[in-house]
């Protein structure tokens, strides 16, 4: 299943109806760790920011596997497939208003990969989206927390877009 919201109250309550005590988390965009601090300390939490605030205060969560990096990048992808290969809630909050394209990018290629049960997305730009569209009523819906329609082994491709929109993802 896929949820999107934009109240980070919602988004919150959407996680915490979603998660079990022992699953495997990947939150993208987890900042200081609001949202993180909430999930239960049983689960297996991997989570990653690039913000320079998050660091400090990351590393007050001992259960956390914290990564300081930008999830645009291909390797930052390949870093935390070396760690697992799937998840059950992948949760993304990239700035929750801004960037849906990129958000969504970085949606499609995250949960490609690992494959989640649920994800749960924080993003007025994608919400607004989907609930301004009218459907033309043909039925791709899937069920899990990817999109079933681009179901595929490993990692995808660096998608190439990522280098046009800011020059600090070049090396």
């Amino acid at each position: 299943m896929i949820r999107l919201s934009y109240d980070v109250k919602r988004y919150r309550r959407d996680i915490l109806d979603l998660i079990k005590p022992d699953d495997t988390v990947i939150e993208l965009g987890c900042h200081t760790g609001g949202t993180t601090r909430l999930l239960p300390q049983t689960c297996n939490v991997i989570a990653l920011d690039n913000s320079p605030e998050a660091g400090d205060e990351m590393k007050k969560l001992p259960h956390v596997n914290f990564i300081n990096a930008d999830v645009r990048l291909h390797d930052v992808l390949t870093e935390v497939y070396s760690i697992t290969q799937s998840c059950n809630l992948l949760i993304i909050d990239l700035g929750g208003g801004y960037h849906p394209d990129t958000v969504f990018k970085v949606f499609y290629i995250w949960s490609s990969t690992f494959k989640p049960e649920h994800t749960v997305i924080r993003n007025r730009g994608l919400l607004e989206f989907f609930n301004s569209a009218k459907g033309s009523g043909e039925d791709y819906i899937s069920d899990k927390g990817y999109l079933e329609s681009y179901y595929d082994s490993g990692i995808p491709p660096q998608i190439k877009e990522f280098d046009l929109w800011t020059s600090a993802l070049k090396k």
